[in-house]
Order: structure tokens, then C-alpha cells, then sequence
């Protein structure tokens, strides 16, 4: 045996020994006669015999009975080797206890000293078949299921690109495979991403998904309507490879209901601001009847005055300017009403409710000395911060004020105070008005009626409807001493919104 001189610290028994040593299984047969003339002790373990028995076995005694594992077969792919250099195939060995062994076997022709020879390598590939079928049938099944599943599915890479989807998927795209095969393209270029109900990009998606975060796709369908998918992509990490598989569902349905659903509130609110306006028609008269009167009551004053003596100048001035502010004051509810059948649930203004009580003092006080009535005060000490429309809101406690101090000009002098509070509480802003009267025998805010000889009701009713439209609560509940107790609550705010609202919008 010749030695290769650029490895002179190799001796021929070095050979002999990594042959022995090698974890691939080798037989090694007479070019001639395909006889075995050695087996390395790789390939003895694996066939369960030692090299004595192996050499005089032939390959039919070593070989699975299969027909294209026959003897003539073997010996025509070792004749292949020793005519062309080398030949693979894959052969079915079979061992000594008679397990069949499927093997990756390599003949190779090799030039020993009595002549040429097959070299055979082969190793054990049972498991790696069986990992194969494992894979095809996986294969098949998710094949199967892509076509037949109505499951919205996509696999994604780090890019955004469609590395796999369902027929399903496809269907919901738009997508023809047959005409546009959508494996490559991004998944963006077919529908817009939106996540919390704001439109995002797939790198923030990617990156939200740690390893799960909620989507919502939009997909513009052919016919012009938008399809609106929900569902979930999540992050599958594998030996530094990123892909994503969403799942989605369609909730068009769903969507285009709630969008339905908006478009009937904004009906309703329309046809409830204009069905208020026959409440509102019958509510001016009731509203404006009482400074106009007020008004009217001054001007004859006036009048009487001006036949008389005495401090004229004076008392012409008081007469003229308190029949200007009862004026102005109907002049402002009805600029006020006429907002109310506008937009008033978009309420912007932040006011202080002891401030509107303060302002309406004035006719409050007008109406309780025309009736003897002391007016009581328990208002907050710190502000109570409303979100509201102020001159509607000062007409409601007005409106409760005046059927106080009418109820109580029925009682005995003594007995006429009427109680002003505000306050902050949980559910919000309040306002309450204490009589001292006759109570009610029914709450009148679960019916339409009045005690008055001669009231409407509709104070009451347009009072409810100012306060409930500015998502507030209004009651009634009897007193602890007697009377009644009516009041209202208005949603707060907080300090820092109060201000901004305060001072208004920048000019």
C-alpha cells in the first residue's frame, strides 16, 4: 500500500483503524464475483453479524425479499460501480433477526492490490422516511384543509409578505391563485391594517405582536363594498426565523350594523330635537310669559309714576332698567331655545353652577318679595364644575325656584323659606330647591300634571328635557320635614378641563 507522502505521520494501520472507528456503515465486495470481502463494524452492528458470517453471505441471505431487492439487482448495481466509478441506490438490507433495514447505499469502485473492488457506504434512513411521510401527510392534511376550511388563514413573513393562505383567505381578498398567485406579495397591498380603531402600518403590527396583538383588516371587494376582517396575528419564532400566522374572521355584517346603528342615533337625536319643538312652542309661551309680564307690570309703573311726584327721576330709572333686564332676559331664552333645538347634546361650555344660581338670583328674588318668601342658602364652598348650557340650565332652576316660593305663598307667613344648594357628589354637579309646602301625593316626573289652577305642567316637562339632554338627572323626593325636595345633577369636570373650558377656544 502506497502512502501519501504530504501525510507521512499516517501509517497503513492508521487507516485500518478510522475505517473501523466510522460511524458509516461499509462493505467491501470483489469486483468480480460481488462477493463480501470486508465489513467495517458499523455496518456488523447494523446487519447483527460478524465478519466470519458476513463474508460467505450472499445478497439475497442480507437483502429484503422485496423483488426489486433481488439478488440480480444487487449484483447489476455493484456491476454499474465497477463500470462507471460509482452508482447510488437506495436498498432495503435485512439483518440477522430479520428487521428491514431501508438504507442510502453508494458503490464506489476502489483499486485494491488483488484487483478492483466496490466499496459500498450505506447508512440507516428508517427514521428520515419516516419523518418524510410524516411531512407529505402533514402536507396533504393542510393542503386538504387550506381547501375546505372556511378558516381565514396567513402565514407572513418578517416583511409582510403572504407565504401561505387559505382558500378561504383568498376568497376574502379577491384573489384568483390561478390568475395571481399571491405568494411573495404583501399582505398591505390587498387590505389596510387597523388596530385600537386607528389605521397602522405592518411594521408597528409586527412589532405590537409579542407574540399576540389584535387586527382588523380592511379589504375594498370588487363590488365596491369594504369587507372588515378581525382576528389576531401572533409571532412564531423558530431558530431566528420570524413568521406570523394570522387568523381573521368577517364581521362585515356586524360592522355594517353598527354602522346602520350610528345612522339610526343620528335620526333619532335629529327627530328628537325636532319632535321637541312642539314642547318648545308650548314651553316660549310659558317661559316668556312671565318676564314679559314682569316687563309689562314695569312699564305701567312707569306710567303711574309719571302722574305722580317725588323722587321721579329715580324711580322712572329703577321702573325702565328692571323692565329692560326682564326684556333681555326673554330675548335670551329665546336664543337659548333655539339652540336647544339645535345640536345641545354637543355640550362645550364648563360652568360653575353656584355661578348660574348666582346669576338667577335676581328674578328669583323678583318673584319670592312679591310673596314673602325668605330664600335660605347652603351652596358649596368650593366649586361645583358642570359641563352645561348656562342659560338653559339657570331657566331649570328657575322654573324649580318659582314653583317653590308658589307653593309656599299657600303657607302660613312663618313657614315660607325655601332652601338653594349645590354641592358635589359622585355621580356629578346638583342642585337642589327645599320648600316647606304641601308636598306631592306623586312623583311628577313619571307623569305630566300639575297642582297649579292655573299651570301647564310644561315648566316641569322642559325642565326634565334640559336636563336629561344635557346627560344629567333630574327628581323629586318628598321632604324630611315636609314639602318637596326637586333637584338635578350634571355631569362634573375635572380642574385642568374646567379652565380650558372657562376660558374658551383660542381666538
Amino acid at each position: 500500500m502506497s502512502m501519501d507522502s504530504r501525510v507521512p505521520e499516517l501509517v497503513p494501520a492508521d487507516f485500518v483503524e478510522m475505517m473501523n472507528a466510522a460511524q458509516v456503515c461499509v462493505l467491501v465486495h470483489d469486483g468480480a464475483t460481488k462477493s463480501i470481502l470486508w465489513a467495517n463494524p458499523a455496518a456488523c452492528a447494523m446487519l447483527e453479524f460478524d465478519l466470519d458470517e458476513m463474508r460467505p453471505l450472499k445478497a439475497n441471505d442480507m437483502s429484503s425479499s422485496a423483488q426489486q431487492y433481488d439478488r440480480v439487482v444487487g449484483r447489476a448495481w455493484l456491476h454499474e460501480a465497477v463500470e462507471c466509478g460509482s452508482s447510488r441506490i437506495e436498498w432495503h438490507y435485512r439483518s440477522k433477526s430479520g428487521r428491514i433495514i431501508p438504507t442510502d447505499a453508494i458503490a464506489t469502485r476502489i483499486e485494491l492490490r488483488q484487483g478492483p473492488a466496490v466499496m459500498v457506504q450505506f447508512r440507516d434512513i428508517e427514521n428520515e422516511q419516516r419523518t418524510e411521510r410524516a411531512l407529505r401527510l402533514t402536507t396533504t392534511y393542510v393542503d386538504a384543509l387550506s381547501r375546505n376550511t372556511s378558516t381565514i388563514a396567513f402565514v407572513l413573513d418578517e416583511t409582510g409578505a403572504i407565504g401561505f393562505a387559505t382558500d378561504t383567505a383568498m376568497e376574502h381578498l379577491g384573489i384568483d391563485p390561478s390568475v395571481e398567485p399571491p405568494a411573495g406579495r404583501s399582505l398591505a397591498s390587498y387590505a389596510s391594517f387597523h388596530v385600537a380603531g386607528r389605521r397602522s402600518t405592518w411594521s408597528d403590527l409586527a412589532r405590537d405582536a409579542s407574540p399576540v396583538a389584535s387586527v382588523r383588516l380592511e379589504v375594498l371587494a370588487a363590488e365596491g363594498r369594504t369587507r372588515w376582517l378581525d382576528g389576531s396575528v401572533e409571532r412564531l419564532q423558530e431558530d431566528e426565523v420570524s413568521a406570523y400566522l394570522m387568523l381573521l374572521h368577517d364581521v362585515s355584517d356586524r360592522v355594517r350594523t353598527e354602522e346602520m346603528r350610528g345612522l339610526e342615533l343620528q335620526r333619532e337625536n335629529y327627530l328628537a330635537r325636532y319632535n321637541a319643538m312642539g314642547d318648545m312652542a308650548m314651553a316660549i309661551a310659558h317661559e316668556l310669559g312671565q318676564p314679559l309680564a314682569a316687563a309689562g307690570n314695569f312699564l305701567a309703573g312707569v306710567e303711574t309714576i309719571l302722574t305722580g311726584d317725588g323722587h321721579l327721576a329715580s324711580r322712572v330709572e329703577y321702573g325702565l332698567t328692571s323692565a329692560h333686564r326682564q326684556i333681555e332676559r326673554a330675548a335670551t331664552i329665546v336664543s337659548t331655545l333655539r339652540t336647544f333645538v339645535g345640536h345641545l347634546e354637543q355640550i362645550d361650555q364648563t360652568v360653575d353652577l353656584n355661578t348660574v344660581v348666582t346669576e338667577c338670583l335676581y328674578f328669583i328674588r323678583l318673584r319670592a318679595e312679591q310673596n314673602s318668601v325668605r330664600i335660605d342658602f347652603e351652596l358649596a364652598d368650593d366649586p361645583v364644575r358642570v359641563r352645561c348650557e348656562r342659560v338653559l340650565t339657570g331657566q331649570v332652576i328657575i322654573n324649580l325656584c318659582f314653583n317653590a316660593i308658589d307653593e309656599m305663598a299657600q303657607c302660613a307667613l312663618p313657614d315660607r323659606t325655601i332652601t338653594l344648594s349645590t354641592g358635589n357628589r359622585e355621580d356629578g354637579g346638583a342642585f337642589t330647591v327645599t320648600d316647606r309646602g304641601r308636598g306631592l301625593q306623586r312623583n311628577p316626573f313619571e307623569e305630566s300634571f300639575t297642582t297649579k289652577q292655573s299651570g301647564s305642567g310644561i315648566g316641569l316637562a322642559l325642565s326634565y328635557r334640559i336636563i336629561t339632554r344635557q346627560h344629567g338627572s333630574i327628581w323629586y323626593t318628598p321632604g324630611a320635614e315636609g314639602g318637596s325636595v326637586f333637584g338635578f345633577v350634571l355631569p362634573t369636570v375635572d380642574r385642568d378641563s374646567a379652565v380650558a373650558g372657562e376660558q374658551g377656544p383660542p381666538a
